[in-house]
């Protein structure tokens, strides 16, 4: 366990000292802010990664661009308020700091009801228990904890991205997952693992698939206080009868408002918020250039550097009865975009013990797999290029007129 990290003793940050800087501009991170106000702890700004993160104020204050902080903070006292407890705590040490706290003790007595906040409260208690679970997880290394699954119901999309980083625009024939299959399979999941934070339920668009709310509903089946988020592109319309199958449940929906594609987005929060549906609409107008389908010959050194700075390589995926490390990996080789190798991915129908130790030794930390050579890398900073020979950001979903071309491995 690394011992950099306090979280019982917040007498610490309530000292005069360095100043106090919240890494990541995460929605969660506004409680912890509100936190820090309510017990007289004073937070001089954030610090993020992600470029677009800082282009206004968040709570009033400051968010610096991370290469930016040894200038503006070159001390600080930092609050870790991303879910990815390790993977922060590597990155921020990079750049010279050693000071870190969690925000579990700032979170213990939070009531989201005294508070307003940019989201509703409920999508917020949601958030808050997710970190929690998270950063309980990092100081308990005897549990197989993942912060995330991705359950990829479909590969259908009512759009038709250029850059999708989920690579749907290389599918010519794209297909809906089974229901039955896909309940099977994360059955097998959960019973080799300790916790799942939250599942999430992807496509493509997953409310082409008609039976979306049906799987939905039969994740929860097996554990009612599952949080599940839908993430939609807020082009198809979800039925009352679907939403009310869902309402009162731990379900939540993502929605990317996309403009004009995004047709039917202000129904769809109409309904989610007729049924008392939690939701969060996001209006995305860049994202990191990450969906190029090539091989990089790199080696050893040079994936691990492209693995350690991937903001993406805990999204694991299930599809088609294999559990990946993230929905690039899990398309391209559904597509055969990349050489089969079995150390991409896990096979859930394999003896059971060994698929609980593989599933342990992915969540554990890997240093780099075998398919991470096909990708240009998805770095956290997309204005840098360690580990990553994309454009950087690129306006988000320009449409493309036909299937894109790639190379078929046998």
């Amino acid at each position: 366990m690394d011992k950099r990290i306090n979280y019982k003793n917040l007498e610490y940050l309530k000292k005069s000292g360095s100043p106090i800087i919240i890494f990541k501009v995460v929605r969660e991170a506004e409680a912890i802010a509100n936190a820090c106000h309510e017990m007289g702890i004073v937070v001089a700004g954030f610090c993020d990664f992600e470029k677009r993160n800082t282009e206004k104020k968040f709570c009033n204050l400051d968010v610096v661009h991370m290469p930016d902080m040894p200038r503006r903070f070159p001390n600080a006292r930092i609050i870790i308020s991303s879910q990815y407890v390790s993977d922060s705590i590597d990155h921020l040490s990079e750049f010279g700091y050693n000071e870190f706290y969690s925000p579990l003790k700032l979170l213990e007595d939070y009531d989201v009801n005294n508070h307003d906040h940019l989201i509703s409260r409920s999508y917020m208690q949601t958030q808050i228990t997710g970190i929690k679970k998270a950063h309980e997880a990092y100081f308990n290394e005897e549990k197989t904890f993942m912060r995330s699954l991705d359950v990829m119901i479909t590969t259908k999309c009512s759009m038709k991205c250029e850059s999708c980083s989920n690579l749907m625009q290389y599918y010519t024939n794209p297909e809906n997952s089974d229901y039955k299959k896909i309940i099977h399979e994360v059955n097998i999941i959960t019973s080799h693992v300790d916790d799942i934070s939250e599942f999430r339920v992807i496509g493509g668009e997953p409310l082409m698939n008609k039976e979306w709310a049906n799987i939905t509903n039969g994740i929860l089946k097996d554990d009612p206080k599952r949080k599940i988020y839908i993430y939609t592109n807020g082009t198809v319309g979800p039925k009352d009868d679907q939403l009310e199958l869902l309402q009162g449940k731990g379900v939540n929906f993502v929605i990317t408002d996309y403009g004009q594609f995004s047709r039917n987005i202000e129904s769809m929060k109409e309904k989610l918020t007729k049924y008392n549906l939690a939701f969060v609409a996001t209006e995305v107008k860049n994202w990191t250039d990450c969906s190029s389908l090539r091989e990089h010959h790199r080696t050893p050194t040079q994936l691990r550097e492209v693995y350690k700075q991937c903001c993406a390589k805990f999204l694991y995926t299930l599809l088609d009865g294999r559990l990946y490390s993230c929905p690039f990996i899990a398309n391209a080789a559904k597509l055969k975009a990349i050489k089969d190798n079995p150390a991409n991915y896990i096979d859930l129908y394999a003896d059971a013990q060994l698929v609980k130790s593989k599933i342990k030794k992915l969540v554990g930390g890997v240093k780099f797999l075998p398919a991470c050579d096909f990708c240009d890398g998805r770095p956290y900073d997309a204005t840098s290029k360690k580990g990553y020979d994309g454009k950087g950001m690129i306006p988000a979903a320009i449409q493309s007129s036909d299937v894109l071309p790639y190379k078929v491995y046998k």
